[in-house]
């Protein structure tokens, strides 16, 4: 149905175009002709500011509408971007090709072609906006949507296209990044498969391991092998090539590889191709969100994939496991975009007043003592004395203290500490809690990003301002003071959340919706027109 639909709009398109040359090509409308052309335009534009201004400041002059062959490829080449705007998983009713379209084969006087005129303004502003920047707002999403959408100012687009080459200006306003690239890729073959059927029946069962024999054996066969992860094969027997198939899979999905189809690893293998076509169609909007810069050197931890890397002329240079923030409303981890300043060596950790208040007060109200490794300063920096504090007369409101835990081996931070300034108080650091980090779900912080190869970190940024960067951070270290090393070239880092990603060959990997904002996220597209293609009926 979907091709059939394609050839109906391009054959539609065609139709439209010649009866819109073929009106503009009459002869030149006399002077009432022209006011009327004008006066429409001028009606039609009110509406929206900056349209309105566009067209006041070109004397109302037709941009679209014109028979100038720049007129025939602007309207052309914008009626083809929106004919194929689904395939970038936007919501293509919202423009409403058909409706243009037959705007186009209808209009025969003058006012019709003004109103024409600036129809055609308005579906390209939608359509650039929603594909340079995306479709949803994310602070209106979730409350960890902190991130702040490199907007292009909408003013400008009208101005811009109306001088550029309409092809290169259209094709430039999606992200080029490679990974949006195979966000879309992806995309494609999906939806081809979801046409033919999907990855067949779902494997039942709660375990599946070597040696073991059956339907249930044969389902997951079948699947692996539709999913890609298998070649074709007849066995009925989890042999070593259905477990090695297996292990593939569970790196991919970020799952512990351990070769056994146990409950998480059947979760996911079960998950509908519906569900993985949208975190792709989600991904290709988060996409749209970042900065077109990200930065030559830049530092990107991905939080559903408990991971953080640093990047250099788009080439992955470092890469360690991180835990993140627990999955509690006062705990997760935002996603926003920042810029590292400077390491701290050996640092204090100033506890945030939320864990004061709502961990650490109730304690101390208890027992005095309690929480001895942390110091309680008051407003003067000047340590308290606990045995004369009546600890109990105090709110979370009214509690007057700082706590400060001093460096040490066993301080909440570890031995170094990133920092990229930011309202959220979030930042990379070590911590002496290693053990989370041999875990396959690793949300256990209050919101802060641990990296389990801190020093190592350290060591690579550093090696872009000194020769030993190694020796140099181990002499800082030495002292047991804490110390602040700037960054001489301060680095952008990306805290972003995606359950489809590529990774270095630009296969797609997936990962759990953690947070569940994914989920939001799609629910929103959906209300915004977004719909899965390829979905038999």
């Amino acid at each position: 149905m979907h091709l059939v639909h394609r050839l109906v709009r391009v054959s539609l398109f065609s139709f439209c175009i010649v009866s819109l040359v073929a009106l503009m090509g009459m002869a030149r409308p006399v002077a009432a002709q022209v006011t009327a052309f004008k006066q429409a335009v001028a009606e039609a534009a009110s509406r929206d500011k900056d349209i309105a201004a566009f067209y006041q400041s070109n004397g109302y002059a037709p941009i679209w509408t014109g028979n100038s062959e720049q007129d025939r490829a602007r309207r052309g080449e914008l009626m083809q971007a929106l004919a194929h705007a689904a395939e970038h998983g936007l919501p293509d009713a919202r423009y409403d090709i058909e409706g243009l379209m037959a705007q186009t084969k209808s209009a025969r006087s003058a006012r019709d072609m003004g109103l024409l005129e600036v129809e055609f303004s308005k579906r390209f502003l939608a359509y650039a906006r929603d594909i340079q920047t995306g479709v949803v707002v994310p602070s209106s999403i979730d409350p960890g949507l902190v991130r702040t959408v490199p907007y292009q100012d909408r003013a400008t687009f009208l101005p811009e296209f109306a001088t550029a080459d309409p092809r290169d200006y259209l094709r430039d306003l999606p992200p080029r990044t490679p990974e949006y690239l195979a966000l879309m890729k992806e995309k494609l073959r999906l939806e081809r498969e979801l046409a033919r059927g999907g990855w067949g029946p779902t494997v039942p069962g709660k375990k599946l391991e070597f040696g073991q024999t059956g339907d249930a054996v044969v389902a997951l066969r079948n699947r692996l092998i539709a999913k890609g992860y298998l070649e074709r094969t007849t066995t009925r027997s989890f042999d070593l090539e259905i477990q090695t198939a297996v292990l593939a899979f569970q790196t991919a999905h970020g799952l512990t590889p351990d070769g056994v189809a146990g409950g998480d690893t059947l979760a996911e293998i079960n998950r509908s191709m519906q569900d993985r076509l949208q975190s792709v169609i989600v991904a290709m909007e988060r996409e749209r969100w970042l900065p077109r810069d990200r930065g030559e050197r830049h530092i990107a931890v991905n939080l559903t994939d408990f991971s953080a890397k640093i990047y250099d002329s788009g080439k992955l240079t470092f890469e360690t496991r991180s835990v993140i923030g627990k999955n509690a409303s006062d705990r997760r981890s935002p996603e926003f975009s920042d810029v590292m300043e400077f390491m701290v060596i050996n640092p204090s950790w100033y506890v945030p007043r939320s864990i004061v208040t709502k961990e650490y007060l109730p304690q101390l109200q208890q027992n005095p003592n309690a929480v001895g490794h942390i110091e309680i300063t008051d407003s003067r920096g000047r340590r308290i004395n606990r045995e004369a504090t009546d600890f109990s007369q105090f709110t979370a409101r009214s509690f007057p203290f700082a706590m400060r835990q001093p460096p040490s081996q066993s301080n909440a931070l570890g031995l170094v500490k990133f920092m990229f300034p930011n309202p959220y108080n979030i930042y990379l650091h070590d911590t002496p809690a290693k053990n989370l980090f041999g875990r396959e779900v690793r949300a256990y912080s209050h919101g802060c990003i641990r990296l389990a190869d801190p020093f190592d970190f350290a060591y690579t940024l550093l090696a872009k301002q000194t020769d030993d960067p190694e020796g140099f951070f181990k002499r800082q270290l030495s002292t047991g003071k804490e110390t602040q090393v700037d960054l001489v070239q301060p680095v952008p880092v990306h805290i972003i959340y995606r359950t489809a990603f590529s990774d270095a060959k630009g296969a797609i990997q997936y990962r759990r919706d953690i947070y569940g904002r994914d989920a939001k996220i799609w629910d929103a597209l959906q209300s915004a027109g977004v719909a899965l293609r390829g979905v038999q009926g």
